[in-house]
């Protein structure tokens, strides 16, 4: 799927098929071992991925599951959250997020998001809690006004590959003693400054624990489905090894009613290959980004991404904001340009949670930027060449559509 710049050849919205051809070689003994050994589920592949990937998130602990969404829910019930407890995240998300929330038996709710970072706007977050909520005099817990139910839990969505601004979230969070879970599952590899602490932090170090996905378009992808969680309590680490394993602290004796959520050793092994390239992967999408950045410059109707000074992203996606999306993103595919819309639907007005009761207008800023955002091709081997074709066609459009494609952030 390699291409050199033609205009008859098609540049990929993400290319999987060069790069495991790469690693062609590093690959395939991971399967033989699996063969030769009999491994299959965990053991020694699950725990070797388990404590490298904790390493790379400066995190104490990892317990790899079966998805991302698996990482999201055994994390929130390991960390205390319960039926009917209210879990606050954002609209702008893939639904896997508000999923795991709904099957610990909790209730979601969203808080908007920043105009640029499209990550949950912390200022959002403390309207919430100051309108929508009260302190429950006899619990001394935080609850929903309306729904007269405990606010117990909040996760900010590292979205893009961008962490949200955590001091702030953090803050929040400790002043009202919510549980904090970081939805890292686009962030693998990203960095955060943190005024507080005076230093950069990973994503998946900050919080009461981390959700990571590694479906294979992921920065750092399996061979199939795959996910972790992160965090730096013994406790709860302990906790979600139980929970992923049917609910056993040691075989046939079952705690709790737990899940078949475990990570297979195939996909394990093929991950710690994987790591090895993910900090060099990495840097290529910040090259290509900046490269991006440069090139739209001084393209007028195209809102390039935010990068605040504390962040150091590792682009999962580049998002650029248009005002005429479907008009562009036909003219890149007759231009034989892929490209990708995340999330074209926010979560509070798709039919599975018409149940919360919101319309339109109720978060406006993650619905205009739901209308607008288009996904460029992103991927490590993407070419200069390439990109320079992507922007060319990008502009033409915007200056074919004229001065009214000018937007306001």
């Amino acid at each position: 799927m390699t291409n050199n710049g033609s205009n008859k050849e098609k540049i990929p919205f993400v290319d999987l098929v060069t790069l495991h051809q790469q690693l062609e070689g590093e690959l395939v003994p991971v399967f033989q071992q699996a063969l030769r050994t009999g491994g299959f589920v965990g053991g020694p592949m699950v725990e070797e991925f388990e404590r490298d990937f904790a390493k790379l998130c400066d995190a104490g602990h990892c317990v790899g599951v079966a998805s991302g969404t698996d990482a999201v829910r055994f994390a929130l019930m390991a960390a205390g959250v319960e039926k009917a407890d209210v879990v606050l995240t954002v609209p702008h998300t893939f639904i896997a997020t508000t999923e795991a929330i709904t099957q610990v038996g909790a209730r979601p709710d969203f808080v908007d998001i920043d105009a640029r970072t499209y990550n949950m706007d912390p200022e959002k977050l403390q309207e919430y809690i100051e309108q929508k909520c009260y302190l429950d005099s006899e619990t001394g817990r935080l609850c929903h006004r309306r729904w007269r139910a405990p606010v117990t839990a909040v996760i900010p969505v590292h979205l893009y590959g961008q962490c949200a601004d955590m001091d702030a979230i953090l803050e929040l969070a400790q002043r009202h003693n919510l549980i904090v879970v970081e939805d890292a599952c686009q962030a693998h590899g990203a960095e955060y400054f943190s005024k507080k602490d005076s230093r950069w932090k990973k994503a998946g170090s900050m919080a009461h624990a981390a959700a990571f996905s590694f479906y294979p378009g992921k920065n750092l992808g399996a061979c199939g489905e795959a996910g972790a969680v992160t965090t730096n309590s013994g406790e709860l680490a302990r906790k979600m090894r139980i929970l992923r394993d049917h609910g056993q602290s040691k075989k046939y004796h079952h705690d709790v009613e737990g899940y078949n959520g475990r990570l297979d050793s195939l996909q394990a092994g093929i991950l710690s290959v994987k790591l090895r390239h993910l900090a060099g992967w990495n840097e290529k999408r910040r090259r290509a980004a900046r490269r991006y950045d440069e090139m739209f410059a001084e393209a007028e109707g195209v809102i390039t991404p935010l990068r605040h000074e504390w962040s150091r992203p590792v682009y999962h996606l580049y998002v650029i904001r248009v005002r005429d999306r479907q008009r562009l993103q036909k003219h890149l595919a007759e231009a034989k340009i892929e490209t990708g819309i995340h999330y074209p639907s926010p979560l509070h007005l798709q039919k599975a949670y018409s149940n919360l009761g919101y319309g339109c207008g109720d978060f406006p800023v993650c619905e205009k930027v739901a209308e607008q955002i288009l996904s460029l091709p992103m991927f490590p081997g993407l070419s200069e060449a390439d990109q320079a074709r992507v922007v060319h066609a990008v502009v033409r459009s915007a200056q074919r559509t004229g001065p009214q494609n000018v937007i306001a952030v």
